[in-house]
């Protein structure tokens, strides 16, 4: 018996079988375009019926924009204790926090921030913003600079290219470790804190 019919013959709750289209959406989309995948593959590696993922999600386009939420908005930061040591602690925290939280999706994460199928759509497009906006807010938060000042939220919106470009080196390139990555990450935020942010 293979490992697909033993998940179509198990019965879920209707948030867990949810849940599992979405795992089995996202291992798709995380290395093909929105285009390269159809609801017919999603539904045979989720071992469900077609009619069923039409009936939890409606549409291809609404399963991937949920696959895009989930993999673009981090983890809450409200179990994370933020340090009150020195800046290099903190930024170092901010930083392991990110990566830690970007790790278990960060194929489907650097997919997904290119939003490469759908154009300009403006649903991705939002979501992505608000990612973006989110991650600053809580990194500012974490180095005890005032989130609410709009032009330090746009320096860490830069400061998230400089992120994407990491995460895209240390999955895909392989030519930067996570340790590297972190490491860069760390310099590059401690030198906005200290001498860029001051002076916008």
């Amino acid at each position: 018996m293979t490992a697909q019919r033993v998940v179509r013959g198990r019965r879920l709750p209707p948030d867990e079988r949810r849940e599992q289209i979405v795992d089995c959406a996202e291992a798709l989309f995380a290395n093909r375009a929105y285009a390269d995948v159809s609801t017919t593959e999603i539904a045979r590696r989720a071992g469900v019926a077609r009619g069923l993922l039409n009936h939890y999600f409606g549409d291809k386009r609404s399963l991937y924009l949920e696959v895009v939420r989930r993999s673009a908005l981090l983890t809450p930061l409200e179990d994370l204790v933020v340090a009150e040591g020195p800046l290099a602690e903190r930024v170092d925290q901010s930083v392991a926090w990110f990566l830690d939280s970007i790790e278990p999706h960060r194929t489907t994460y650097l997919t997904v921030s290119g939003a490469v199928g759908l154009g300009e759509d403006p649903e991705v497009t939002a979501i992505l913003d608000e990612a973006a906006d989110l991650a600053a807010r809580r990194v500012l938060e974490m180095v005890g600079v005032d989130a609410e000042d709009e032009t330090a939220r746009a320096v860490m919106r830069a400061y998230g290219g400089l992120v994407r470009e990491s995460i895209r080196e240390w999955s895909r390139g392989g030519r930067l470790t996570r340790d590297q990555a972190h490491h860069l990450l760390c310099e590059a935020l401690l030198a906005i804190v200290e001498r860029v942010l001051p002076r916008t």
